[in-house]
This record gives structure tokens, sequence and C-alpha cells, in this order.
């Protein structure tokens, strides 16, 4: 089961995208967990998951496996556009010893309660019984996933056992804390509240390169300290994220290239000057 502080991790490329950076992992792992985290979420959205294919999110999440070596939790994102696809990363999870295994549902279709059951059952069987965890994030999906079927959809497989939610504000959140099951929170604007309502922890893309601030407010939920979480990440989101974030981490001491992979863009020079200037208010 997860537990504390999964970063939501970005994925690192080769000068041009076009290949990964397997090199990197190793040297960010042990900084994640040197700083905080207790475990990371392979290939999310924070690690520009939709623009990967299949065999680099195996390969990423044997990186991850490899370079966490047992000290830190490992969940991986499984979420695909078909469910075959969703349904042959899982059970890779699985063979390679993942904690756990998320699925957000396929975006672009408004698909209804019926397939959507049947896509996430599909996936949780494939991995059982490693721990499942349904990712709901409507705003990249398209769609909000029913509660219906989550309930029909943890009555059916043992090893659906929770949520990552990514909705905010609190009040798209709050509908997903569902008694029985364990939630982690992705928007960091959230976290004090998810956590004064139960939640367990935090899966967050700003935890992947403030792992440090992020798991502090897990840790004791401080409404200000909690503020300063939420006004850092919405900093962070002026910009282009994927490349912040990628920016400041190399600030911060990870060797990480710029890359993003398009439709994706790197950071302007006056951009690059915002994040220099984030990084140095936030070493």
């Amino acid at each position: 089961m997860l537990s504390g502080t999964l970063a939501a991790v970005l994925t690192p490329f080769a000068p041009g995208a076009d290949a990964l950076d397997l090199g990197v992992i190793p040297a960010y792992a042990e900084w994640l967990l040197a700083h905080g985290a207790s475990g990371v979420l392979s290939a999310g959205t924070t690690g520009e998951s939709v623009l990967l294919s299949e065999d680099e999110h195996r390969r990423l999440a044997e990186a991850w496996r490899a370079a966490l070596r047992g000290r830190g939790l490992l969940a991986v994102h499984a979420g695909a556009q078909t469910t075959g696809e969703t349904v042959r990363l899982a059970a890779h999870a699985k063979a390679i010893g993942a904690d756990a295994v998320a699925v957000i549902g396929p975006p672009y279709f408004a698909l209804d309660a019926e397939e959507l059951f049947f896509h996430f059952k599909a996936a949780a069987d494939a991995c059982a019984p490693v721990p499942f965890y349904v990712y709901e994030f409507a705003a990249r999906a398209g769609y909000a996933l029913p509660i219906p079927m989550l309930h029909r959809l943890k009555a059916t497989c043992s090893n659906v056992v929770g949520l990552k939610v990514s909705d905010a504000p609190f009040e798209k959140f709050k509908p997903y804390l569902l008694e029985g099951w364990d939630v982690f929170v992705g928007p960091e604007a959230c976290l004090v509240d998810g956590l004064a309502h139960g939640a367990k922890g935090a899966v967050s893309g700003l935890a992947a390169v403030y792992p440090d601030r992020v798991s502090a407010v897990v840790r004791r939920p401080d409404a200000a300290a909690g503020a300063a979480v939420a006004a850092l990440r919405a900093s962070m989101q002026s910009l282009p994220f994927h490349a912040a974030g990628k920016a400041i981490l190399r600030a911060r001491g990870v060797p990480i290239g710029p890359d993003v992979r398009r439709p994706l863009r790197g950071l302007t020079p006056d951009e690059a000057r915002v994040a220099a200037a984030i990084a140095a208010a936030n070493p």
C-alpha cells in the first residue's frame, strides 16, 4: 500500500527529446529519497505520459524499480488510450515488482460507466494482487469518473484499494473522499483540506521538484505551509510546467536535461529567468 509523499516524477530526455535519458534516474531517485519522498509515480501527467511509447513506459518503470532498490515505493502509471495497452502496462508493472499501479481513464472519448468499469477491471485484473489505484483527473481525461462505477469496481476487484485525485478546487475533490478508499491528493492547493478529511498522502507533481516542501505538509498539515506549497505550484504553473520543473530541478542539483517532448515546449529566455528566480527564492 502507498503512503506518505510520492513524487509524480519528471521524465528525463536526451537532447531533442526523441529518446529517454535513463542515466539520470539513479541520481534523481537518490535525491528524491534524501529530500523526503516516500516513492515515485512513474510516467504520470508530470512525466509526459501520453507522449511516451509503450516501450518507453516499460523502460522507465524498470529504471525506477532498479534505482529505488526497495528503499522507496514505486507506483506505475499504466493508463493508456486503449484497454489493450493499459492491460499490458499493468501486467508489466506487476512483473517488475511495482508496489502499486495507477490508471487514468482514457482521454478523448466520453466513455460511459459500463465502458469505464470494464476498462478499469481489465487493468486491475492484469496486475492483481498488486494494489490498484484509480486516477481521477477530469481536466485531463475530459470527464469525471462516476462514483457508482467506482463502488462497483471496488466490490468486484479485491486489489482496487484507492484513488489518486487531481481535481480542484476542493469542492470538486471532496466527492472522491470515499469511505474505505485510500485517497491520495494530487493538487497541492487541496492538500491540507484533503488530509483533514481523511486522505492518506500526496501523489504530487510539485514533489517531483520540491519533495521536501510537499512531504513537510503531509507530515504536518499546517495551513500556512499548505498555502505556501500551493503558491509555489501556482508560480510554476504560470510557466510551461514541465520545462519549468526541469529547469528548477536542475538548479536544485539533479542533472536532468531541459528537453520536453513536442508538442510541449521549452522556456523562452524571459520564462527561463522567471524559473531561475523561483529556484533562487526556493532553494
